[in-house]
């Protein structure tokens, strides 16, 4: 049937919701890391930046505003990375062997994985809005009604293509590997440099221009610019620079997403098609 995926799909929802340390941890900890990184280093960053001025007419931001969609991304990040090694569990306790026997295409198990992992973090980035907004984050400042809806939408769509990516590779890594401890040393590895590369907790115009030639290659970079648009606006003012973004710049950033998960979903099949679980 062409909705099997479906199957796998609400299997791991339920192991989401059933195993409460996970849950419990998934949903605390961003809203732990706003509030107490967020809210110490805002004080700093605003105390280092207050003697500069914004120019007239932008809309000047904290930093705690400003950070807010870094931990959005990183939240995004964090999940999808780890978001295969449910696999890895399966293939030790015997249940992939089956699952690859079964008459399902091979297809469906690493869609309804990835559908999964980008639902987690739908509800992740739903629930680190609502408390940063709490914390007295700005997000979607002078937004109407409509608009606002749109903006989440908007997120909802980034967060979705970079989570699919991620889901996607994180499964092809899970399906070549054989241990756990493996896996969480590999996505460990590249967590470090895929998160502080970027643009997620501070701006990059200082960084060595080696590192800002990688950042504009990191997915993660192109995540935050669309959060930061669709939650911030196309012009405001944070940490002593001033960020403006064109509706071409948004949707090169996007296509730049779409065709990093279209490879990793190319890379994914063909592991999964030639997987051998005994």
């Amino acid at each position: 049937m062409a909705w099997e995926f479906l199957t796998v799909y609400w299997r791991e929802m339920i192991r989401f919701v059933r195993f409460r340390a996970q849950l419990f941890s998934s949903l605390l900890q961003p809203a732990l890391w706003m509030a107490f990184f967020g809210v110490a280093m805002s004080s700093n960053f605003d105390r280092f930046t207050s003697a500069i001025p914004a120019p007239a007419g932008v809309v000047p931001l904290d930093y705690l505003t400003f950070m807010a969609a870094g931990v959005i991304a990183m939240t995004t990040l964090f999940t999808s990375l780890f978001g295969g090694m449910s696999l890895l569990f399966d293939k030790n306790w015997g249940l992939m062997r089956e699952m690859l026997a079964s008459p399902m295409p091979r297809t469906h198990i690493m869609l309804g994985v990835s559908l999964s992992g980008m639902t987690k973090s739908f509800i992740q980035v739903s629930i680190i809005m609502a408390f940063g907004l709490l914390l007295g984050v700005q997000f979607f400042p002078g937004y109407s009604p409509a608009r606002i809806v749109l903006s989440i939408l908007g997120i909802f769509a980034f967060v979705g293509a970079f989570s699919l990516g991620f889901l996607l590779f994180s499964s092809t890594i899970s399906m070549r590997l054989e241990s756990p401890e493996g896996l969480q040393g590999v996505m460990t590895l590249l967590t470090l440099p895929i998160f502080f590369v970027s643009n997620a907790l501070y701006p990059i115009q200082a960084f060595p221009p080696v590192l800002q030639a990688l950042s504009s290659y990191n997915p993660l970079t192109h995540l935050v610019n669309g959060i930061r648009y669709f939650a911030l606006g196309d012009d405001f003012f944070a940490v002593g620079a001033r960020y403006t973004f064109t509706t071409a710049d948004v949707l090169t950033s996007f296509a730049y997403l779409a065709v990093f998960a279209a490879v990793m979903y190319l890379l994914a099949r063909r592991t999964f098609e030639r997987a051998v679980v005994t």
